[in-house]
C-alpha cells in the first residue's frame, strides 16, 4: 500500500526531467520500497523507509499550510518541491540495511535472538549530501531543494552546527523539512520495545 501511495504522489507532482528514471531506479535497482528507515530506531521494519518518507511528506504539507508559516514567515514552496524534498530526503538509506539478528533479554531474564537490521553502507558519502548526490544523478534539484535535503537532519546530525544555522537562515525550507522529519520520526514512528 505504501509503495502505491508513494508512486501515485510522486507521479502526480514531480514533473521534472529525469524523475521517471529516478523512480525506475528506486523501484528496480534499489530496496527503497522494502528497506527499513533505521536499523533499530524509527520505522525499523520492512517497508519502513517508504512509510517514513510518506510520513515526512504529510508533516511537511501540514507545516507549509499553516497560516503563520505562510503569512508571518512568508515561506512558500511548490507542491512539486514539497514532494521532492520529503519523499526523497532519505534515499541515502537505500541498499544499506541488511537483515540480521541480535540477542535481547526478555522480562524473565532469558536471552532470545530477534530479527533486526545491520547497517552496511557501500557508498559512505554522508547522509543528506548522499541523498542529494543520488538524486542529482537523475534530475536537477533547485538550490533550495538541495539545501533542504542536505540539512534535513538539522542540529541532530553530524554537520557543523554553524552551517546548519546558516542553511536554515538562507533556505527556510531546510528548517521546515528538518521539522517535518523530526515530527514524523518522534511522533508518528515511535520505537517499539523489543521483548
Amino acid at each position: 500500500m505504501s509503495k502505491e501511495k508513494f508512486v501515485d504522489i510522486y507521479n502526480t507532482y514531480i514533473k521534472i526531467e529525469g524523475a521517471d528514471k529516478l523512480l525506475a531506479y528506486l523501484s528496480d535497482s534499489s530496496d527503497f520500497f522494502t528497506a527499513p528507515a533505521s536499523a533499530r530506531f524509527h520505522s525499523s521494519h520492512t517497508g519502513g523507509l517508504c512509510q517514513h518518507s510518506l510520513n515526512v511528506y504529510e508533516c511537511l504539507k501540514d507545516y507549509m499550510s499553516r497560516e503563520r508559516v505562510k503569512n508571518t514567515y512568508n515561506l512558500y514552496a511548490s507542491e512539486e518541491t514539497i514532494v521532492i524534498v520529503s519523499l526523497l530526503h532519505d534515499v541515502c538509506k537505500i541498499n544499506t540495511y541488511k537483515p540480521s539478528t541480535r540477542n535481547v533479554k526478555d522480562s524473565s531474564g532469558i536471552w532470545h535472538q530477534v530479527p533486526t537490521f545491520s547497517y552496511d553502507d557501500k557508498l559512505p558519502y554522508g547522509h543528506g549530501e548522499k541523498s542529494v548526490y543520488i538524486i542529482s544523478g537523475y534530475m536537477k534539484l533547485t538550490r533550495e531543494e538541495a539545501f533542504a535535503i542536505r540539512y534535513h537532519m538539522g542540529f541532530s546530525g553530524n554537520e557543523d552546527k554553524g552551517n546548519v544555522g546558516s542553511a536554515f537562515e538562507m533556505f527556510p525550507l531546510a528548517f521546515a523539512l528538518s521539522t517535518a522529519d523530526m515530527e514524523a520520526t518522534y511522533f508518528m514512528e515511535p520505537v517499539e520495545p523489543v521483548v
